[in-house]
């Protein structure tokens, strides 16, 4: 075989894959999320201990998401998204897939988004009887938050 024809085979098969993958990619309709560090999008300065009730528990990669409601001192109710780390790491954490259920009280302590909104990283939680959870997140300055 000549060699200029070993180097066309190859590149052909390269070519092949990339564009399986590509097309699988696409097929597979996942969405793909960048992963990103703590300064990107959480704020350092804008520490939030949040204490209100479970509303849903998502379990995605790369970061699970738990939603709450915490009521306010006027009695209105906000609610809040808190990112913590993936599911497998809440996982080798102490987390079940029941750990949270809807209605269920937690405080939360993190930080809040950049731009302000309802949104924020947690280092942790702790449930109603005291139990204290590590959320898998890393504080900005590399301490664990447990």
């Amino acid at each position: 075989m000549k060699r200029s024809s070993r180097r066309y085979q190859v590149a052909s098969r390269r070519v092949l894959c990339a564009a399986a993958a590509i097309a699988a990619a696409i097929l597979s309709g996942s969405a793909v999320r960048a992963h990103h560090a703590f300064a990107a999008e959480f704020d350092i300065n804008r520490p939030i201990l949040l204490r209100g009730t479970v509303t849903k528990m998502e379990w995605v990669n790369p970061h699970s998401w738990i939603h709450m409601d915490v009521k306010g001192d006027d009695g209105s109710v906000t609610s809040w998204m808190i990112e913590g780390g993936s599911p497998n790491s809440l996982l080798r954490l102490g987390f079940t897939v029941n750990a949270l259920t809807y209605g269920m009280e937690i405080v939360v302590d993190g930080f809040q988004a950049k731009d302000g909104s309802n949104r924020g990283v947690g280092k942790s939680l702790t449930f109603a009887d005291g139990r204290k959870l590590f959320l898998g997140m890393m504080d900005p300055g590399g301490r664990s938050g447990g």
